[in-house]
């Protein structure tokens, strides 16, 4: 929460904003530091604010620049809030150098890196934190800091690799369902209206197109809001439990679409664990964290259930050979790992390979995608012209 404060420093009246997560914490802080606390209140955000403030966000980039920086420079012999302070130099997004501002101020107080990182859950996830709390323990941040620069700059490329092959398909959807709209709510009515006047009978196909444009341009507005509320209702039921569940259900069973969901997913779960394993953190921990970081409510139920298992006694690889989301080769090589105690290299590896099949599976996508647009347009545009240019024909022959 942002608070602002007023405080006495010899003799001086000093005003100021501070995050914090209360009242106590900022006079602490005040106090520590050599000030006399007068006022503190908690700044409320307007809605203005609130909606500024989504475009106004740390960017996934930034967190990895930052890791990157971090780890060269401790690598180099600075400290923590040396690196804080030659970061901040170098940066100009006011939301980022606030937060490097927080962390500043957090490690001062004597924090830990872990704690400090853990005000800002939107963008250190669980998996970061644990990391840095185990190369705290461990003496090696550098390292680890080093492992997750490396591991977040994979995970922005591959998501950006596919992000970047659907933008094609999504833009030409999106261009023919506007057309679509546009022809039969403006331009389809203006055509049509010609052939009240004609005494011949229209074919069906016509009459239908005239009744769906008539009905159009009487209620296009409606039709309008309806197709807004229902796209509305629909991200506010998958952002539910039960319509997150049922998503992440049944996406997987869509043919070619829910192989490349499995196959991403995979990924993230093998190279998180490698990274939390070969960075020391206790395989039961892992697991743990694996269920809370991965975005796919079936793998998160699956890890849970594997989890308690492993708690049980049993290995990684038997619990996961239970779960039919999990392929039987990564249950093998998982077994394999294990047995040889190379679990960490065997999981990267796995993660390397599941992440060439999901980009291939993403190129034989677009393989599949792309022609059918063209036929379904193509059919689309033969029916609307077939539908319009019959009557002509049919007056024609009325004519001769």
């Amino acid at each position: 929460m942002l608070y602002q404060y007023k405080a006495l420093k010899n003799n001086q009246k000093v005003n100021g904003e501070m995050e914090a997560s209360s009242e106590k914490e900022i006079a602490d802080y005040l106090k520590s530091n050599g000030y006399f606390p007068i006022d503190i209140i908690e700044k409320k955000k307007s809605k203005l604010t609130d909606f500024m403030a989504i475009f106004q966000q740390v960017a996934f980039q930034d967190i990895v620049y930052m890791t990157r920086q971090f780890a060269i420079m401790l690598n180099a012999g600075l400290t923590l809030i040396d690196s804080i302070d030659i970061i901040k130099k170098q940066v100009s997004k006011a939301p980022f150098k606030k937060m490097l501002d927080e962390l500043d101020r957090q490690l001062r107080d004597g924090k830990t890196f872990s704690t400090a990182l853990t005000r800002y859950p939107g963008q250190f996830s669980h998996f970061y934190v644990a990391l840095v709390k185990s190369g705290e323990a461990s003496g090696k941040l550098d390292n680890i800091l080093q492992k997750l620069a490396e591991h977040l700059d994979k995970q922005r490329t591959f998501k950006q690799t596919v992000r970047n092959a659907l933008i094609y398909p999504v833009v030409i959807i999106t261009a023919m369902f506007s057309m679509i709209f546009v022809m039969f709510t403006f331009v389809m009515p203006k055509l049509l209206s010609l052939y009240d006047s004609f005494q011949v009978e229209l074919p069906q196909s016509t009459k239908t197109i005239m009744q769906i444009s008539n009905f159009m341009e009487a209620n296009w507005i409606w039709v309008l809001i309806g197709i807004i509320a229902a796209i509305i209702g629909i991200i506010r039921f998958l952002k539910t439990k039960q319509g997150k569940n049922m998503f992440d259900k049944y996406i997987l069973k869509i043919p070619v679409l829910g192989n490349i969901v499995r196959t991403s997913g995979l990924v993230d779960a093998t190279r998180t664990l490698s990274i939390l394993i070969s960075s020391g953190v206790p395989i039961l921990d892992g697991l743990v964290i694996v269920t809370d970081v991965n975005p796919n409510m079936m793998f998160r139920q699956a890890f849970a259930r594997i989890s308690q298992k492993v708690e049980k006694g049993l290995s990684v690889g038997t619990a996961m050979s239970n779960e039919p989301i999990f392929p039987e080769s990564l249950t093998q090589m998982t077994i394999v790992g294990e047995q040889t105690g190379h679990l960490d290299e065997t999981l990267m590896k796995l993660a390397e390979y599941y992440q060439s099949e999901s980009e291939m599976a993403v190129k034989g996508m677009l393989s599949l995608l792309e022609p059918m647009i063209i036929v379904v347009l193509g059919i689309s545009v033969g029916f609307l012209v077939m539908s319009i240019i019959t009557p002509i024909f049919t007056l024609t022959n009325s004519m001769q």
